[in-house]
């Protein structure tokens, strides 16, 4: 009996403590693994991030596009100016609301204590929906302090169902006042994350706090002009498998127990995405995408910038 307790816990400790044996992980009917947030709420760590969709209608067509495919989760903003496409697209698909994963964010001149409720009800409206599965503070600049108080009373109406923090990897202090003042933790942390920017630290803070990292420029966005793609170590991989250096770089995201949001509007690239539930990288592959970090991001705007910028640009209805 020791030796099967040696064996069964030395079995446990070569999978990180991440698996159990004989479970199986799970997933929704497309093969989508499910994380359960800090709260107890299960959200697909795989879906279709809309920043710099062409216009609200073609994110309308994306998102369908999307669904047909298998997505269930659909990452949006106010900032975006994509979220009646969304939610067009949600009510159009004959797929039930529940099934459906929507994610959006509030933009900083929307912060403030009684001025964050309206905004969430009129985020509603747009979306034609009746309740926000994640909602996110979309830039630490503001008051997001006073944002996330409205944002827990929304949780408590039933408005919302997760609370989230984006970009708040801006600096030690942004990070310490959210977490200081949040009766409701953030559930999920949306950064820019990729092979070149594997975000050790800031996923040591998170998982300190049980909170999930979703990644956002996961295939390094256009600023990158295709670096990842052009790896040669991702490209021999990819080649291995028979799969597009996007399709390595996004199944490494999911073995690494990310939530990851790839942004697209060319319905091939759509469709090719979420095609990766069908291989695994080996643990020696897997090695060989860690030695890529250099925590080099693409987006670098200083957290100075943001403020200046951030809080005098306006949005669209």
């Amino acid at each position: 009996m020791n030796t099967f307790r040696t064996l069964l816990l030395s079995a446990l400790l070569l999978c990180g403590g991440l698996c159990t044996l004989g479970a199986q992980e799970k997933t929704t009917a497309a093969g989508v693994p499910v994380v359960t947030l800090n709260n107890g709420v299960e959200m697909p760590r795989f879906g279709l991030g809309t920043f710099l969709q062409p216009s609200d209608e073609v994110c309308e067509q994306s998102c369908l596009t999307a669904l047909k495919a298998g997505y269930r989760h659909i990452d949006a903003a106010h900032a975006y100016n994509d979220e009646r496409g969304v939610g067009r697209a949600v009510k159009e698909s004959g797929i039930p609301r529940e099934d459906i994963w929507i994610t959006s964010k509030l933009w900083p001149t929307e912060y403030g204590e009684g001025k964050t409720m309206k905004a969430i009800d009129d985020m509603l409206e747009r979306m034609q929906l009746d309740y926000i599965d994640l909602l996110y503070v979309h830039q630490p600049v503001g008051d997001f302090v006073g944002a996330w108080k409205d944002m827990e009373e929304a949780v408590r109406m039933g408005k919302v169902r997760a609370l989230g923090i984006s970009n708040f990897d801006a600096s030690d202090e942004v990070w310490d006042a959210i977490m200081q003042a949040a009766t409701i933790k953030p559930a999920v942390l949306q950064i820019e994350c990729h092979p070149y920017a594997q975000r050790l630290e800031m996923r040591k803070k998170a998982a300190r706090e049980g909170i999930q990292v979703e990644c956002w420029f996961p295939l390094g966005g256009a600023m990158s002009e295709g670096a990842l793609f052009k790896d040669s170590v991702i490209k021999q991989i990819a080649q291995a498998h028979g799969k597009t250096p996007a399709q390595v770089i996004l199944r490494w995201h999911i073995q690494e127990g990310f939530s990851v949001i790839p942004g697209a509007s060319n319905p091939d690239y759509i469709r090719e995405n979420i095609q990766i539930f069908d291989f695994q990288l080996t643990d020696g592959e897997m090695q060989q995408m860690r030695s890529l970090n250099k925590e080099k991001r693409f987006f670098n705007m200083p957290l100075e910038d943001k403020e200046r910028v951030y809080l005098n640009m306006p949005l669209a209805d």
